[in-house]
């Protein structure tokens, strides 16, 4: 088999950022230079009813070598890069038995990846790590999950004496984006579950993730000449800072952890006569999500009275809180619990901050909780991904389809 550090590194180097301001699917062209890898190196490793459809999306089949019939289950994760960061040029460097200390990524820039910061480092005191150069982000969210299930499907080949089920896997673009799941095909993929191979540092599980809405609000103004401009001049970028203050100050990522939602403003721009603000919202409940989002609509109605209705919002959901669809099937999450602990691995369920293409898949009538892929950091320069990591996430897929086969 092909060392799973040569298969990541391999990934990782061919840039597949995703591009928020596309209509098209993929968002970009060149996540096709991967997908077209990916399709071919899953013929090559052996896998049956390997598609790549025109959208992008990759299915395959690791047929059952069961006599008996056990259910079909499926591995899943997102080929595409975040568009927050550039991923040009990755141009990773391997840190051999790591001391624990700092790490200068890029001398020339002085950046330097420190525990004191990153305190999860010290986790990995004596692995060994992959990291940027400081110029790019890594990609390992989610080449790592990629690497991990190619890997795993690899090993499942080359060792047949292993029972399993038919498993299938499946590869999406655009999941950074938030439409990874728009096109996947659940009736084709035909598992009666599936995990996504898309959490961070070893041990993670979730089954739980925020709901979410985007956003957008919009003031228009009157530009009038600055000297004459009393009682006649309505400033749109005055109206958008304005509102923006009025949020509240301390539900912002920055000062939120576990259940706590937020919103979240990450684009501001706009002139006299025409400023825009765009933001998220989040909430792992959905009765404290809907209450964010009329705080929203009742904030813009209110601005709207002061300003003659000069403003207006765009509001629409983006993808729910999968632990609805999870839960009445929770044995899906036992088995990966339990695969584990049988690998030495201590189990961390938590919520996720954030969603996974799982959210959506869901809803779409695929229960798909979360497993970790072991990266850190992702969406920048200091993204790091222990090589231990990706090898246990390897060992999980496998016990994964061995428990399965044997109790169901």
């Amino acid at each position: 088999m092909e060392p799973i550090t040569d298969r990541f590194l391999r990934y990782v180097k061919i840039d597949t950022q995703s591009d928020p301001h596309s209509d098209s699917t993929p968002s970009t062209q060149k996540q096709w230079v991967l997908a077209k890898m990916l399709f071919q190196e899953l013929k090559d490793i052996g896998l049956e009813e390997v598609t790549l459809d025109e959208r992008g999306y990759i299915m395959a089949t690791l047929p059952s070598n069961m006599e008996k019939e056990v259910p079909t289950i499926g591995f899943i994760s997102h080929y595409d890069t975040s568009p927050d960061f550039t991923a040009t040029g990755v141009n990773p460097r391997i840190i051999e038995n790591y001391d624990g200390k700092d790490i200068l990524l890029n001398k020339n820039e002085n950046i330097v990846l420190s525990p004191d910061y990153f305190e999860d480092l010290l986790q990995y005191k004596g692995q060994t790590l992959i990291v940027t150069d400081g110029t790019t982000l890594l990609g390992a969210d989610d080449k790592a999950g990629v690497t991990e299930i190619v890997t795993a499907m690899e090993y499942l080949v080359a060792h047949p004496e292993i029972k399993h089920g038919k498993i299938r896997i499946g590869f999406t673009p655009d999941e950074e984006i938030g439409r990874g799941a728009h096109h996947f095909d659940v009736e084709a993929f035909g598992a009666s579950w599936a995990y996504t191979m898309d959490g961070s540092q070893i041990g993670e599980l979730e089954y739980e993730n925020f709901n979410a809405a985007g956003a957008k609000i919009t003031a228009r103004g009157k530009s009038v000449h600055p000297g004459y401009a009393k009682n006649k001049m309505v400033n749109a970028i005055g109206i958008i800072t304005d509102l923006t203050s009025r949020l509240p100050k301390n539900e912002v990522p920055e000062k939120t952890a576990d259940r706590e939602g937020f919103y979240h403003v990450y684009n501001l721009q706009g002139s006299i006569e025409l400023a825009t603000m765009e933001l998220i919202v989040r909430d792992h409940d959905r009765k404290l999500f809907e209450k964010r989002k009329d705080f929203l609509e009742n904030l813009v109605e209110e601005f709207n009275k002061e300003h003659s209705g000069l403003v207006s919002l765009e509001m629409k959901d983006q993808y729910y809180n999968m632990r609805e669809k999870v839960e009445p099937v929770y044995h899906i999450v036992e088995i990966a619990e339990e695969a584990m602990k049988e690998l030495g691995i201590q189990p961390i369920i938590k919520p996720i901050r954030g969603g996974t293409d799982g959210s959506q898949l869901s809803y779409m009538g695929l229960p798909c909780p979360n497993i970790f892929a072991g990266g850190h950091n992702f969406h920048g320069k200091y993204e790091y991904v222990p090589v231990e990591s990706m090898k246990k996430a390897v060992e999980v897929i496998v016990r994964i389809c061995e428990i399965t086969a044997n109790k169901l």
